[in-house]
C-alpha cells in the first residue's frame, strides 16, 4: 500500500515537472562545454559593421542576360555568316576580293548583327556612366532605351550621308567599299564588349574599374584599325593628302562624338 501511494506521488512530481525538449538539452550541454561555443567570461563584442545597401539590380540581370542569349542566338542560327565575317575581318585582302560579297548577300544576318552592336553600344555606354558615379539610377528605364536609339541614329544618318555623297560624286562602289568596312567592324565591337557588360554590370568596383580601361583600349584599337584600313582603301580610289583625311576624322568622327557626350553629361549632371 505504501508502495503505491509512494509511486502515485512521483507519477504526479515529474507531471507537474515542466519538460525539457531534447533539442534545448543538448544545445544547452554544448554550451556549457565547448569553450568555442560558451560566452561566459568573455566580452561581448557588438557588431557595428554598417549594413550593406542592397540596390535592386534584378532588372539589369535580365537585361545582360538578354543580351547575351540575342547574341548567342544569333551566333547558333548563322554559324557561315559569323565565321566569315571574322575571316573578312582579320584579312582585309580576301575581305575585299572574296569574302564582301558572300556577307553583303546575307542582309538578315547582317541587320541583326547591326542590331546587336547599337544594343551593346547603347548598354555599354550606361554601364559606363553608371561605374563613374553620374546619376543613372533613376532615370535607367529612359536613358538606356535613349542610348541605344541615339548609336542607331548617329549610325543610320551616317549611312545615308554616306550614300548620298557617293551618289552625288559618282564614287558609289568606293563608299560600298566603306560602308563594309565601317560596319564590319561595329559588328566586331558589338560582339567584343559583350563580355564586358557582364562585368561592368555585376563585379566589385575593383575588378570593372580594371575591365573598364580594358575595353577602351580596344575600342580605340578597332576604332584606329578602321582608320588604317579605310585610309588604305580610299587611297586606292582617291588621290589626297594625309592632312586631308585627318580634317575629314576631327569634323565627321570626333567632333560629333565630343559633342553627344557634352550634352549627355549636361543632360546627367546640369553642369556646364
Amino acid at each position: 500500500m505504501a508502495d503505491s501511494v509512494k509511486a502515485r506521488v512521483a507519477d504526479s512530481l515529474l507531471a507537474a515537472t515542466p519538460k525539457v525538449p531534447a533539442y534545448d538539452t543538448i544545445m544547452q550541454s554544448l554550451l556549457d562545454k565547448n569553450t568555442f561555443l560558451t560566452r561566459k567570461g568573455k566580452p561581448v563584442v557588438l557588431d557595428v559593421n554598417p549594413a550593406r545597401k542592397a540596390d535592386d539590380q534584378d532588372w539589369l540581370v535580365y537585361l545582360v542576360a538578354g543580351v547575351l542569349l540575342l547574341l548567342g542566338i544569333i551566333r547558333s542560327s548563322y554559324l557561315k555568316y559569323f565565321n566569315d565575317m571574322f575571316r573578312a575581318f582579320f584579312n582585309p585582302t580576301l575581305s575585299q576580293r572574296q569574302l564582301k560579297d558572300q556577307l553583303s548577300q546575307s542582309p538578315f544576318p547582317n541587320f541583326l548583327l547591326n542590331f546587336f552592336f547599337v544594343i551593346s553600344l547603347g548598354l555599354y555606354l550606361y554601364l559606363l556612366m553608371y561605374r563613374l558615379d553620374y546619376p543613372t539610377d533613376a532615370i535607367a528605364w529612359m536613358l538606356i532605351p535613349g542610348l541605344m536609339l541615339l548609336v542607331g541614329v548617329i549610325y543610320l544618318v551616317k549611312f545615308v550621308v554616306l550614300r548620298f555623297c557617293g551618289w552625288l560624286f559618282g564614287n558609289e562602289e568606293l563608299i560600298d567599299a566603306y560602308v563594309f568596312i565601317l560596319y564590319l567592324i561595329n559588328k566586331v565591337l558589338g560582339i567584343l564588349l559583350a563580355p564586358f557588360l557582364v562585368v561592368l554590370a555585376f563585379c566589385s568596383p575593383e575588378i570593372a574599374s580594371i575591365c573598364l580601361y580594358i575595353s577602351i583600349f580596344f575600342i580605340v584599337l578597332l576604332v584606329v584599325y578602321r582608320y588604317v584600313r579605310s585610309y588604305s582603301l580610299v587611297r586606292q580610289y582617291l588621290s589626297f593628302s594625309k592632312l586631308h583625311f585627318f580634317l575629314y576624322l576631327c569634323a565627321f568622327e570626333v567632333v560629333p562624338v565630343l559633342i553627344i557626350t557634352k550634352v549627355l553629361l549636361l543632360w546627367l549632371t546640369g553642369n556646364p
